[in-house]
């Protein structure tokens, strides 16, 4: 169960409009490697870990993941705020004005849809922890991407609360890594197709 906190994980503000950078900021909110895709993933691969402790980890980070797309909605939001359709055509993003207005809605930044291709989930506690690893280097390099394309110093803090937390869940997902490895050795689970040797 949840309990919702009626705040922002972290404060987003903006200096001032920037629909041109808010085209790039959609990414984190409905590309393939943003925080939608995040959420879902760790949120479904949760089910098919066998240590408590793993599933709790995947609930937590896939829970805080919501947190974090609730803010880049935020920071998009911000940041068309007031934006005529002058604004957009000029982003050249005059789709996103014609089909949502200000609304938001999950594509990455060229207008791609959200696509479920976009996750994994194989049941194999190894293969889904790997892949949540790996999801989290790409979540933050595209953060790197976005802090060096913007010079709003309030975006920039933004985004690198949320690059700062990408990290911490790659360390989390690795530790884990190695608990559930451990665990399925000393359970003498079959693992990478081989008994386990550990005795």
């Amino acid at each position: 169960m949840w309990l919702y906190e009626k705040k922002l994980e972290h404060p987003v503000r903006v200096t001032c409009p920037d629909v041109k950078f808010a085209k790039m900021v959609i990414t984190q909110y409905g590309g393939p490697d943003g925080e939608l895709g995040a959420s879902l993933r760790y949120l479904n691969q949760r089910y098919s870990m066998p240590t408590d402790n793993a599933k709790a980890l995947l609930t937590d980070i896939g829970t805080e993941e919501l947190a974090h797309m609730e803010m880049i909605a935020a920071l998009v939001y911000k940041l068309v705020d007031g934006a005529s359709c002058e604004d957009f055509k000029e982003a050249g993003w005059e789709g996103q004005y014609v089909q949502h207005n200000h609304g938001l809605f999950w594509t990455d930044a060229n207008g791609v849809p959200w696509s479920a291709k976009y996750i994994a989930c194989l049941g194999d506690p190894i293969a889904d922890l790997t892949e949540d690893m790996a999801a989290e280097q790409k979540a933050r390099v595209t953060y790197e991407h976005l802090i060096a394309c913007t010079e709003d110093p309030c975006v920039k803090d933004t985004l690198r609360f949320l690059w700062q937390r990408e990290v911490i869940h790659f360390q989390r997902f690795g530790e884990t890594l190695n608990d559930v490895q451990e665990w399925m050795c000393k359970a003498k689970h079959v693992w990478h197709g081989h008994k386990c040797g550990c005795e």
